[in-house]
């Protein structure tokens, strides 16, 4: 991600700190589920990131309210709640 790219608003949480390399993985990982709900595993695989720092991230969010995972079973499904900043679009 080049410096003049934006994050996704709801990258940035309020219970943890927010450092350059945290932004860029939920960045990654909204920009997926924006387009789909999916496994952890399609998460990782489309994002280009680790099964473990996708499953990390993906349990911040969901702490923030921004994630939710639907399904009881194995393995779940995770997509966006609707809660939080939305994109501003020029």
């Amino acid at each position: 991600m080049s410096p003049k790219e934006s994050y996704h608003p709801n990258a940035y949480l309020q219970q943890v700190k927010s450092v350059k390399n945290g932004l860029t993985a939920r960045t990654k990982i909204l920009n997926v589920l924006e387009k789909r709900e999916a496994t952890v595993s399609a998460i990782a695989s489309d994002a280009a990131m680790s099964y473990d720092s996708t499953r990390y991230h993906l349990h911040l969010l969901e702490a923030e309210g921004t994630v939710r995972r639907a399904g009881k079973k194995r393995p779940c499904i995770w997509l966006l709640t609707g809660m939080g900043q939305k994109r501003l679009v020029s």
